[in-house]
Protein backbone atom coordinates (compact mmCIF):
# COMPACT_ATOMS: atom_id res chain seq x y z
CA UNK A 1 0.00 0.00 0.00
CA UNK A 2 2.86 2.10 0.75
CA UNK A 3 4.07 1.81 -2.96
CA UNK A 4 0.52 2.91 -4.42
CA UNK A 5 0.29 5.63 -2.30
CA UNK A 6 3.16 6.97 -3.13
CA UNK A 7 2.59 6.79 -6.79
CA UNK A 8 -0.82 8.42 -5.95
CA UNK A 9 0.87 11.42 -4.70
CA UNK A 10 3.73 11.66 -7.13
CA UNK A 11 2.49 10.66 -10.59
CA UNK A 12 -1.20 10.86 -9.47
CA UNK A 13 -2.18 7.22 -10.31
CA UNK A 14 -1.51 3.96 -9.50
CA UNK A 15 -2.65 0.25 -10.84
CA UNK A 16 -3.47 -2.56 -8.61
CA UNK A 17 -2.98 -5.89 -10.61
CA UNK A 18 -5.50 -9.14 -10.17
CA UNK A 19 -8.27 -7.24 -7.84
CA UNK A 20 -11.34 -9.28 -9.22
CA UNK A 21 -11.30 -13.03 -10.12
CA UNK A 22 -11.52 -14.60 -13.62
CA UNK A 23 -14.75 -15.47 -12.54
CA UNK A 24 -15.67 -12.34 -11.59
CA UNK A 25 -14.24 -10.54 -14.78
CA UNK A 26 -16.11 -12.90 -16.93
CA UNK A 27 -19.75 -12.54 -14.70
CA UNK A 28 -19.09 -8.10 -14.72
CA UNK A 29 -18.52 -8.19 -18.49
CA UNK A 30 -21.64 -10.11 -19.28
CA UNK A 31 -23.37 -8.52 -17.24
CA UNK A 32 -22.43 -5.02 -19.50
CA UNK A 33 -22.85 -6.86 -22.73
CA UNK A 34 -26.83 -7.23 -21.93
CA UNK A 35 -27.54 -4.16 -20.06
CA UNK A 36 -25.98 -2.25 -23.87
CA UNK A 37 -28.86 -3.59 -25.03
CA UNK A 38 -31.30 -2.23 -22.44
CA UNK A 39 -29.30 1.40 -21.32
CA UNK A 40 -26.47 2.21 -23.25
CA UNK A 41 -25.74 5.70 -24.38
CA UNK A 42 -24.03 6.12 -28.00
CA UNK A 43 -21.56 9.04 -27.14
CA UNK A 44 -19.42 8.43 -30.35
CA UNK A 45 -16.49 7.56 -28.52
CA UNK A 46 -17.75 4.74 -27.01
CA UNK A 47 -21.43 3.02 -25.29
CA UNK A 48 -21.93 4.81 -22.11
CA UNK A 49 -23.68 3.00 -19.40
CA UNK A 50 -24.83 5.32 -16.26
CA UNK A 51 -25.64 4.19 -12.73
CA UNK A 52 -24.49 0.86 -12.80
CA UNK A 53 -25.62 0.29 -9.11
CA UNK A 54 -29.75 0.54 -10.08
CA UNK A 55 -28.76 -2.27 -12.64
CA UNK A 56 -27.32 -4.99 -11.25
CA UNK A 57 -26.28 -6.06 -7.41
CA UNK A 58 -23.15 -7.85 -9.33
CA UNK A 59 -21.35 -4.48 -9.71
CA UNK A 60 -22.11 -4.23 -5.62
CA UNK A 61 -18.45 -5.76 -4.80
CA UNK A 62 -16.64 -3.27 -6.17
CA UNK A 63 -17.57 -0.43 -4.36
CA UNK A 64 -16.09 -1.19 -0.90
CA UNK A 65 -13.13 -3.77 -2.49
CA UNK A 66 -11.03 -4.40 0.26
CA UNK A 67 -8.04 -3.78 -2.21
CA UNK A 68 -8.76 -0.72 -3.37
CA UNK A 69 -11.37 1.37 -0.79
CA UNK A 70 -8.88 1.98 1.88
CA UNK A 71 -5.96 3.46 -0.77
CA UNK A 72 -8.89 5.83 -1.33
CA UNK A 73 -9.69 6.76 2.12
CA UNK A 74 -6.10 7.15 3.11
CA UNK A 75 -5.91 9.43 -0.03
CA UNK A 76 -8.88 11.72 0.62
CA UNK A 77 -9.22 11.36 4.66
CA UNK A 78 -8.45 15.14 4.97
CA UNK A 79 -11.67 15.80 5.51
CA UNK A 80 -12.68 14.38 8.48
CA UNK A 81 -15.85 15.50 9.50
CA UNK A 82 -17.74 13.53 6.51
CA UNK A 83 -16.51 10.12 4.96
CA UNK A 84 -16.37 9.75 1.44
CA UNK A 85 -19.36 9.13 -1.77
CA UNK A 86 -19.20 6.86 -4.25
CA UNK A 87 -20.60 9.72 -6.57
CA UNK A 88 -21.08 7.25 -9.22
CA UNK A 89 -20.16 3.72 -10.84
CA UNK A 90 -20.71 3.75 -14.45
CA UNK A 91 -19.38 1.87 -17.38
CA UNK A 92 -17.59 2.51 -20.79
CA UNK A 93 -17.51 0.20 -23.87
CA UNK A 94 -15.16 1.45 -26.49
CA UNK A 95 -15.68 -0.07 -29.60
CA UNK A 96 -13.61 -1.13 -32.27
CA UNK A 97 -13.15 2.18 -34.38
CA UNK A 98 -14.10 4.45 -31.53
CA UNK A 99 -11.67 7.70 -31.58
CA UNK A 100 -9.89 9.16 -28.17
CA UNK A 101 -11.13 10.86 -25.92
CA UNK A 102 -10.40 13.99 -24.92
CA UNK A 103 -7.55 14.48 -22.31
CA UNK A 104 -9.33 16.24 -19.35
CA UNK A 105 -9.61 16.23 -15.91
CA UNK A 106 -12.62 15.78 -13.93
CA UNK A 107 -12.96 18.79 -11.74
CA UNK A 108 -14.02 21.05 -14.71
CA UNK A 109 -16.59 24.16 -12.93
CA UNK A 110 -14.47 25.33 -9.78
CA UNK A 111 -10.66 25.59 -9.91
CA UNK A 112 -10.77 26.55 -5.92
CA UNK A 113 -11.71 22.63 -5.23
CA UNK A 114 -8.36 22.01 -6.83
CA UNK A 115 -5.64 20.99 -3.97
CA UNK A 116 -2.89 18.70 -5.55
CA UNK A 117 -1.66 17.22 -1.87
CA UNK A 118 -5.20 16.20 -1.22
CA UNK A 119 -7.36 15.31 -3.44
CA UNK A 120 -11.64 15.76 -3.52
CA UNK A 121 -12.36 13.20 -6.14
CA UNK A 122 -10.44 10.01 -7.09
CA UNK A 123 -11.59 7.61 -10.15
CA UNK A 124 -10.67 4.19 -10.16
CA UNK A 125 -11.19 1.70 -13.78
CA UNK A 126 -12.01 -1.80 -13.11
CA UNK A 127 -10.49 -3.78 -16.48
CA UNK A 128 -12.58 -6.20 -17.30
CA UNK A 129 -10.70 -6.83 -20.23
CA UNK A 130 -6.48 -6.96 -20.93
CA UNK A 131 -5.86 -2.84 -21.12
CA UNK A 132 -3.55 -2.44 -24.20
CA UNK A 133 -3.00 0.76 -26.46
CA UNK A 134 -4.51 -1.20 -29.34
CA UNK A 135 -7.98 -1.00 -27.72
CA UNK A 136 -7.75 1.77 -26.05
CA UNK A 137 -6.58 1.52 -22.84
CA UNK A 138 -6.87 5.10 -20.48
CA UNK A 139 -4.29 7.50 -20.93
CA UNK A 140 -3.07 9.76 -18.01
CA UNK A 141 -0.30 12.18 -18.03
CA UNK A 142 1.69 11.42 -14.80
CA UNK A 143 1.99 14.32 -12.10
CA UNK A 144 -0.96 16.51 -14.46
CA UNK A 145 -2.94 16.57 -10.90
CA UNK A 146 -0.27 18.76 -9.32
CA UNK A 147 -0.95 21.40 -12.52
CA UNK A 148 -3.77 23.73 -10.46
CA UNK A 149 -5.23 23.25 -14.42
CA UNK A 150 -8.33 21.31 -15.25
CA UNK A 151 -7.69 21.26 -18.69
CA UNK A 152 -3.90 21.29 -20.57
CA UNK A 153 -3.53 24.03 -22.02
CA UNK A 154 -4.14 24.47 -25.80
CA UNK A 155 -0.73 26.62 -26.76
CA UNK A 156 1.05 23.67 -25.66
CA UNK A 157 2.12 20.11 -26.97
CA UNK A 158 1.23 17.27 -24.57
CA UNK A 159 4.69 14.74 -24.78
CA UNK A 160 4.76 12.43 -21.97
CA UNK A 161 1.17 10.55 -22.10
CA UNK A 162 1.41 6.89 -21.15
CA UNK A 163 -1.33 3.97 -21.59
CA UNK A 164 -2.71 2.18 -18.34
CA UNK A 165 -1.49 -1.00 -19.37
CA UNK A 166 -2.50 -4.67 -17.01
CA UNK A 167 -4.19 -8.08 -17.35
CA UNK A 168 -8.40 -8.13 -17.00
CA UNK A 169 -9.24 -7.98 -13.24
CA UNK A 170 -6.60 -4.85 -12.59
CA UNK A 171 -7.78 -1.27 -11.32
CA UNK A 172 -6.59 1.70 -12.45
CA UNK A 173 -6.90 4.64 -9.48
CA UNK A 174 -6.24 8.08 -10.24
CA UNK A 175 -6.46 11.66 -8.56
CA UNK A 176 -9.37 13.15 -10.68
CA UNK A 177 -7.53 16.19 -11.32
CA UNK A 178 -4.90 14.31 -13.36
CA UNK A 179 -5.12 14.89 -16.92
CA UNK A 180 -6.91 11.77 -18.40
CA UNK A 181 -8.63 9.96 -21.45
CA UNK A 182 -10.11 6.78 -23.19
CA UNK A 183 -7.81 5.73 -25.90
CA UNK A 184 -8.75 4.85 -29.41
CA UNK A 185 -10.34 1.64 -30.01
CA UNK A 186 -8.23 0.48 -33.82
CA UNK A 187 -8.18 -3.72 -32.11
CA UNK A 188 -10.76 -5.98 -33.42
CA UNK A 189 -12.56 -6.42 -30.18
CA UNK A 190 -14.33 -3.99 -27.75
CA UNK A 191 -13.08 -2.60 -24.50
CA UNK A 192 -14.81 -2.88 -21.43
CA UNK A 193 -14.35 -1.03 -18.12
CA UNK A 194 -16.54 -0.03 -15.57
CA UNK A 195 -15.65 3.22 -13.35
CA UNK A 196 -16.13 3.83 -10.14
CA UNK A 197 -16.36 7.77 -9.02
CA UNK A 198 -15.56 9.08 -5.25
CA UNK A 199 -16.00 12.36 -3.73
CA UNK A 200 -15.26 14.26 -0.24
CA UNK A 201 -15.89 17.96 0.57
CA UNK A 202 -16.45 20.30 -1.32
CA UNK A 203 -17.01 17.70 -3.78
CA UNK A 204 -19.85 15.79 -1.45
CA UNK A 205 -22.86 15.18 -4.30
CA UNK A 206 -23.94 12.42 -6.70
CA UNK A 207 -23.14 12.63 -10.02
CA UNK A 208 -25.95 9.97 -10.34
CA UNK A 209 -27.79 9.32 -7.36
CA UNK A 210 -27.85 5.72 -6.49
CA UNK A 211 -31.28 6.34 -4.67
CA UNK A 212 -33.01 7.03 -8.23
CA UNK A 213 -34.65 3.61 -9.03
CA UNK A 214 -32.37 1.62 -7.04
CA UNK A 215 -34.87 -1.75 -6.42
CA UNK A 216 -35.63 -1.75 -2.16
CA UNK A 217 -35.18 -5.66 -1.87
CA UNK A 218 -31.68 -5.02 -3.16
CA UNK A 219 -30.88 -2.91 0.06
CA UNK A 220 -30.10 -6.00 2.28
CA UNK A 221 -27.62 -6.84 -0.20
CA UNK A 222 -25.68 -4.16 0.38
CA UNK A 223 -22.72 -4.26 3.15
CA UNK A 224 -22.75 -1.39 6.04
CA UNK A 225 -20.04 0.34 4.27
CA UNK A 226 -21.77 -0.06 1.00
CA UNK A 227 -24.91 1.35 2.65
CA UNK A 228 -22.97 4.51 3.73
CA UNK A 229 -21.09 5.00 0.55
CA UNK A 230 -24.55 5.41 -1.15
CA UNK A 231 -25.77 7.46 2.01
CA UNK A 232 -28.31 4.52 2.26
CA UNK A 233 -28.31 3.98 5.92
CA UNK A 234 -31.61 5.46 6.63
CA UNK A 235 -32.94 3.23 3.15
CA UNK A 236 -34.00 4.27 -0.79
CA UNK A 237 -35.15 7.63 -1.01
CA UNK A 238 -34.36 8.92 2.40
CA UNK A 239 -33.36 12.69 2.78
CA UNK A 240 -28.89 11.49 2.25
CA UNK A 241 -27.43 14.14 2.62
CA UNK A 242 -24.87 14.10 -0.17
CA UNK A 243 -26.24 16.77 -2.68
CA UNK A 244 -24.43 19.17 -1.15
CA UNK A 245 -21.56 20.00 1.61
CA UNK A 246 -21.52 22.45 4.54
Amino acid sequence: MKQNLFELDVYGFTILEEVLSPDDVSAMKEALIQLCNLHGEDRGDCIHISNLLVRDPIFFKVIDHPKVLPLLEACMGHVRRLPLIIGSLNARIVRPGDPGQRIHGDILDDLMKMDGKNPVMMNTVWMLDDFIPEIGATRIVPGSHKSGMSLPPEEFELKHIVAATALAGSVLIFNGQCWHGGGANIGQIHRHAIFGHYRIGPMMRFQYDPHQNFPAEWLELLTDKQKQLMRMQDGVGKPHGADEYE
